[in-house]
């Protein structure tokens, strides 16, 4: 027998002096009150309540049992209000983890107008690219960039992500233009080193309907996206860059878009959580406005 429910339900009957309102209160049948007093009479081995066709009263042993008890149930009623409350509440610290580039890019955009919108809430961003167990480093949200995501937490596929040969205008003046894949392998090129692996990223591609993929003879390397943007900028070689990243500079001219047809959209962004239900109303209200925001801005780029 559950011995706090059985309490509980003790303290219920004599505060509302009879078993049926007691029911009522708590949900269930009558007889199921009644039952659950005597059990607990039963493992006592004591009456607890005097019963008469009009009225319920205390016996000295139920006084005495509930005497002790009852501040205890009311902590425990207290605490248990208090959660309710708060979960009722958007306010409390959100904890939410991305790779750093996608952090940096695609995340922290939207932090500062969710914070102007709930002022009540904590953010805390954990930029990390190897991937995070969401339950054991107790996070709310995280993001992820790849193919899929694993069975065991609840993620969406927010948006495509693509993968852009680029380069910078000075080195192609200097270098001139690839026009067709083969072409690369005559030229400067920069590798990225897959920080959970230490291997250096093949390049994915699309051809002619399906996913490809080339070792690049890297002059320079990275296990930082953004350095390898930096170094793409200065026409240092060229690159293999998220679609992300690589379009603010493509619209400004400091980057060119390079073999547009070969652009795959295997990968995807990943938004994951670890489980569907009793989210806290902050991380709810995040993933709403992660999920707008980014598919909007999906659709525009």
């Amino acid at each position: 027998m559950d011995d706090l429910k059985a309490l509980s339900t003790l303290a219920r009957v004599v505060e509302t002096g009879s078993f049926r309102r007691a029911a009522v209160e708590l949900g269930v049948a009558p007889q199921a009150t009644s039952k659950t007093v005597r059990q607990l009479e039963a493992q006592l081995g004591v009456r607890l309540l005097h019963r008469t066709t009009r009225q319920l009263s205390l016996t000295d042993e139920g006084a005495q049992l509930l005497a002790q008890v009852r501040p205890a149930l009311s902590s425990i009623r207290a605490a248990m209000d208090a959660l309710q409350s708060a979960r009722r509440e958007v306010g409390g610290t959100l904890r939410v983890t991305a790779p750093r580039s996608v952090g940096q890019h695609l995340v922290l955009p939207l932090i500062g107008p969710f914070m102007q919108d709930h002022p009540e809430v904590t953010v805390e961003l954990e930029l990390e690219d190897r991937f995070t167990d969401v339950v054991a480093d107790r996070i709310d949200i995280g993001f992820r960039v790849g193919p899929g995501m694993d069975r065991n937490v609840v993620a969406r596929r927010l948006v495509d992500i693509q993968h852009w040969i680029c380069a910078s205008p000075a080195y192609l003046e200097r270098h001139g233009r690839p026009r067709q894949w083969e072409d690369l392998s005559r030229h400067r090129c920069t590798g990225f080193r897959h920080v959970n692996t230490g291997k250096l990223m093949p390049w994915e591609y699309a051809e002619k309907g399906e996913t490809a993929y080339r070792d690049v003879a890297a002059r320079f390397v990275t296990n930082d996206v953004d350095a390898e943007v930096g170094a793409v900028l200065a026409g240092v070689g060229i690159g293999q860059i998220p679609n992300y990243v690589a379009a603010p500079f493509i619209r400004e001219g400091r980057l060119v878009h390079l073999l547009t047809r070969h652009n795959s959209e295997r990968m995807g962004l990943f938004l994951y959580y670890p489980q569907r239900t009793h989210l806290p109303p902050r991380a709810r209200r995040f993933i709403d406005f992660a999920v707008a925001r980014l598919q909007a801005a999906g659709r525009g780029r």
